[in-house]
């Protein structure tokens, strides 16, 4: 792996440390405010933290561009073909009903699925609801499958051993599943719905404003039921800064931004096995920070799903001869 790589393999690494540490956060916040208060504050803040990279960047789009030694070029190229290029670039740039349906579809989905997802954290570990959330690997391309696209053997193997993890991970004894981790089942699946949006919608149109314009969506609509029926106080919110600020700036904010430019260049394969560690860093953020631990029976549930997960997205060549 050359040094460019490697680098943006740490950022990525770096970006799955703060996810999973995020369910600390996620788990500590919901002791001042309810689920519904907690996501409307973090996505909002989170919305703000990127405005900053926005301007930034419209900064740099604005930057008048060398200019050539020749009258009339410049680009350095042939003035019939600078007005090519010129035409291309405008062609290129993404329009606003593209970037605001996108924001407004992903930010729905988003607002569903971490709102399950800060549900269930209140009734389950955030080691399990860690990896429980990271199904979301396997779940996107069984997805795939109903938009025709090519499903290999390896993930339906990787799909067999998710389920057993989940059995051990989640199902007690007497066959009964529990409430947290049931809500945190849901939430992997709305993600991996708003997973397919952010495909669908990101190769047309700025990635950062369209993370910026979910945040704000998502942070909106949890608003009305927090207001609804949760009845938030300033107080409350107060009292879970600490949390709420790393959420919503470090999770939302940083974390987003910084996955950007990892994965920028770096093989998607390569990229979302080196994010899907979040799960195994919420294990271990909830054993330092919470004392929490897991039970002989959900660590091997944790090691299946781990497995899992690595098979959905491994693609060496036997895997091409197995489809």
């Amino acid at each position: 792996m050359d040094r460019q790589k490697a680098k943006k393999s740490g950022l990525l690494a770096f970006t799955a440390l703060i996810w999973g540490v995020a369910f600390v956060a996620q788990s500590v916040g919901m002791d001042y405010v309810g689920p519904f208060t907690f996501n409307a504050v973090r996505s909002l803040l989170g919305g703000l933290a990127l405005l900053p990279c926005i301007v930034w960047q419209e900064r740099q789009r604005r930057k008048p561009r060398r200019k050539s030694s020749e009258p009339g070029r410049e680009n350095g190229l042939p003035p019939m073909q600078e007005i090519a290029a010129d035409r291309r670039h405008a062609a290129d740039r993404p329009s606003s009903k593209t970037l605001w349906l996108g924001g407004s579809f992903c930010g729905l989905a988003l607002c569903a699925a971490s709102s399950l997802q800060q549900i269930g954290i209140a009734y389950t570990t955030v080691g399990k609801a860690g990896f429980i959330t990271a199904l979301y690997i396997v779940i996107v391309p069984v997805l795939g499958i109903f938009m025709k696209k090519k499903t290999g053997l390896l993930l339906w193997i990787s799909v067999a051993l998710a389920s057993a993890g989940l059995y051990f991970l989640c199902i007690t004894e007497n066959l009964s599943i529990g409430r947290g981790d049931l809500y945190v089942l849901g939430c992997a699946l709305i993600f991996s719905l708003h997973i397919l949006l952010v495909d669908f919608f990101s190769p047309r149109t700025d990635g950062v404003k369209l993370s910026c314009i979910q945040f704000f969506v998502c942070g909106l609509l949890a608003l009305v039921p927090a207001l609804l029926w949760e009845q938030p106080r300033l107080s409350a919110i107060l009292s879970a800064w600490a949390p709420i600020l790393y959420a919503g700036v470090l999770s939302c904010g940083v974390g987003y931004t910084l996955q950007v430019i990892g994965q920028n260049g770096l093989d998607p394969t390569v990229a979302s096995l080196i994010l899907s560690l979040e799960s195994v860093f919420s294990v271990l953020a909830g054993w330092l920070l919470l004392g929490q631990s897991l039970s002989g029976r959900e660590i091997a549930g944790c090691v299946l799903m781990a497995a899992a997960i690595v098979l959905a997205q491994w693609k060496p060549a036997v895997h091409e001869n197995l489809t």
